[in-house]
């Protein structure tokens, strides 16, 4: 039961991938514009762009780690 429980959160596909690429990119975003709306400014757009990177480093990193 545990192994079929853990096969749940293994990505195996590249579609799988843009999935979870997707929500990280959402959740940045939205976090960038709580960050927009205490900094206002330059600081607020380099916490936003700070973000963004991020998930832009780790799709990477997804992508590259699936196989297929």
């Amino acid at each position: 039961m545990w192994k079929r429980l853990s096969d749940l959160f293994i990505i195996k596909t590249k579609f799988e991938a843009f999935l979870v690429i997707y929500a990280l990119g959402a959740g940045a975003v939205e976090r960038g514009l709580v960050y927009l709306r205490h900094y206002p400014g330059w600081q607020g757009w380099m916490l936003f762009a700070a973000c963004t990177a991020a998930v832009f480093m780790a799709g990477g990193r997804l992508i590259d780690s699936i196989d297929s």
